[in-house]
């Protein structure tokens, strides 16, 4: 862990601490993990360093989740929109997914990965994705049309508060707000 400390100057460091929800040792061990996603001979990282999403997504913690290219696409500042991650996209993800973020802050980002198509709201299309993300993608898991339109209209009927076929962050949030164990269920831990 000191090889770790002496490459992160202890005032970015300092920084760090201050815009994300993470302790000093997390943001410590999160360098340690993305430099471990460079190839050696780059694992110097500099504000411009760029992991591939490719690596990203060996991590363990997202390997299993189901919305492992939402979250890349999300947390991702690349203007090459290869969902490709720098240090700070990548302590952004781990700060949102933390225990210490705020409801609000997690809600915001679930939100913002359930929009599949990034259009500021939860339509049918997106739903139809979020559902076949939670219950897989093979046939035997699949709902069928009749099962997929009737939780489509349970899910809408239930959370779209001002009718107009859709669900909006404020809805979002305020159906989030009922759910104590969101929070919880909404992280990773490295």
């Amino acid at each position: 862990m000191g090889g770790s400390a002496s490459l992160l100057p202890r005032d970015v460091l300092g920084e760090y601490q201050e815009l994300t929800f993470l302790s000093k040792q997390e943001i410590l061990l999160a360098y340690k993990r993305f430099s471990e996603l460079l190839p050696k001979e780059e694992r110097k990282i500099s504000r411009s360093t760029r992991v591939p999403k490719s690596q990203i997504l060996t991590l363990p913690e997202l390997r299993a989740n189901p919305f492992q290219h939402q979250i890349c696409r999300v947390f991702s500042t690349s203007d090459a929109r290869d969902d490709s991650m720098s240090f700070e996209d990548f302590l952004d993800m781990l700060s949102v997914f933390s225990d210490s973020a705020t409801l609000d802050i997690k809600s915001h980002y679930a939100f913002r990965i359930f929009d599949f198509d990034g259009d500021g709201v939860l339509d049918r299309n997106d739903l139809e994705k979020l559902v076949n993300c939670l219950t897989g993608q093979g046939e035997e898991s699949r709902l069928n049309g009749t099962e997929m339109e009737q939780l489509i209209r349970n899910i809408l009927e239930e959370s779209d508060i001002d009718k107009d076929g859709t669900i909006n962050l404020s809805e979002f949030q305020h159906v989030i707000s009922r759910c104590p164990d969101f929070a919880s269920s909404f992280k990773i831990v490295l």
